[in-house]
């Protein structure tokens, strides 16, 4: 079954006959979806309608760990789904969008709408562009409801964006209906493979108010346009994108880096502005290292801001990349993990298997970060029962520590 639907189907799936089949979906199961196909269209059902539903509700299911429940509520196409944002992320930008002064936002290339739902309810007024004819169908369905926002099916190339008000890009960077196994599509990570190109997005920036780009969270740090503020946001661990502002979007240029946390009452932003002065040195000796080590949010490490923690705690680096800062004592900080140093070992699998087996290990850990060791082969290499038959949780760190190879024993705080 392809994941390719025509805008007409699509169209169907929206209302009357087509939304109450989709509706009346079970929860989608991909052993259970060719029998029940059969039984639809023994029951009379349109078999391209039937189909179309089964897609629809095969691509909810597989976006749903990233959107949430809103997929209930949306039409989706394979490669829009792959890069639609995260709600909360969204929702985020759109509110700082609409704090820049701006009342009317064009966003130059949609996909499915999500960002442009997330303009919405902050209250701007959006058109949506879109170039393809099925994604803008898709779009319209899931903007229904919101008659703040007009789609527009045409080249976001050719739009111009009056002075007093705002943009938003998402440049695709995936190769439209080229997938693999799992339904990904290859990502695509070079500046020039953008669409709009880099060019466009800046053309742009120069002409509206406050504008805003999500790009990939490998954007390169040296590329950061003069006078704007380049985010790199996580949420829940995951670094998901580079967020640039320009114009009035933007209070104070540079870099920082945005960890967003889930909880009850939702997702709580912390941001990390890169602090003033120098970045703090690294350790010059390995006797300098402190009895705690505190490892980032990997925003933080994305964005390059490892100095920030190291400002925070009056730490330093174990080593230039290594991310992981020392310091005397711990500092209460929600977007970074403390770990108490009870051991240092020489990073050779034989040095770290005699200390292991002297202890009664039920679990391992291994992390690395700052030297070129495989975990997965280190892990290997120690040899350790598959069944252990201990009682305690071991963390191994593998890094470089004032240029020595290390592999530390650390206790999570």
């Amino acid at each position: 079954m392809s994941d390719h639907l025509p805008a007409d189907l699509l169209r169907r799936l929206q209302d009357g006959v087509g939304a109450e089949l989709l509706a009346a979906l079970p929860p989608y199961r991909e052993g259970e979806a060719l029998r029940l196909a059969q039984r639809l269209r023994g029951e009379g059902h349109d078999p391209e309608l039937v189909a179309a539903a089964l897609t629809q509700s095969r691509l909810r299911a597989r976006a749903r760990p990233r959107l949430g429940d809103l997929v209930d509520d949306l039409l989706l196409t394979a490669d829009g789904a792959e890069q639609a944002t995260r709600p909360p992320v969204a929702a985020r930008r759109a509110a700082r969008l609409a704090g820049s002064g701006v009342e009317h936002v064009h966003d130059l290339g949609c996909g499915l709408g999500l960002d442009a739902l997330a303009l919405a309810e902050a209250g701007l007024a959006v058109t949506a562009v879109e170039s393809d004819p099925t994604v803008a169908a898709a779009a319209r369905a899931n903007l229904s409801a919101h008659p703040g926002v007009r789609v527009v099916e045409g080249d976001a190339d050719e739009v111009t964006v009056p002075p007093d008000q705002g943009a938003f890009l998402d440049p695709a960077r995936r190769t439209p209906g080229l997938a693999d196994a799992s339904g990904r599509t290859r990502r695509l990570t070079r500046l020039e493979d953008l669409s709009p190109s880099w060019s466009r997005v800046q053309q742009v920036a120069g002409q509206a108010r406050a504008t805003v780009a999500k790009l990939s969270p490998t954007f390169p740090r040296g590329q950061v346009p003069e006078g704007t503020l380049a985010e790199w946001v996580s949420l829940d661990g995951d670094v998901v994108e580079c967020t640039l502002w320009w114009g009035g979007a933007v209070d104070s240029p540079g870099r920082a880096a945005v960890i967003g946390r889930s909880g009850p009452a939702g997702v709580v932003w912390h941001e990390v502005p890169a602090p003033a002065g120098a970045p703090a040195d690294r350790l010059d000796s390995e006797v300098d290292l402190q009895p705690w080590i505190a490892e980032p949010d990997r925003a933080v490490l994305a964005s390059g801001l490892t100095h920030a923690l190291s400002h925070a705690c009056g730490g330093r680096e174990l080593d230039t990349g290594t991310g992981y800062v020392t310091a005397p004592t711990p500092v209460d900080l929600p977007w970074a993990r403390w770990y108490a140093v009870r051991e240092v070992l020489p990073l050779h699998p034989k040095a770290v298997r005699a200390w292991l087996r002297s202890r009664s290990v039920a679990s391992l850990t291994v992390k690395k970060r700052g030297v070129r060791t495989d975990p997965e082969a280190f892990r290997r290499d120690l040899r350790l029962p598959r069944r252990p038959t201990g009682d305690q949780d071991v963390t191994l760190v593998l890094t470089s520590v004032a240029g020595t190879p290390r592999a530390l024993v650390v206790e999570p705080r």
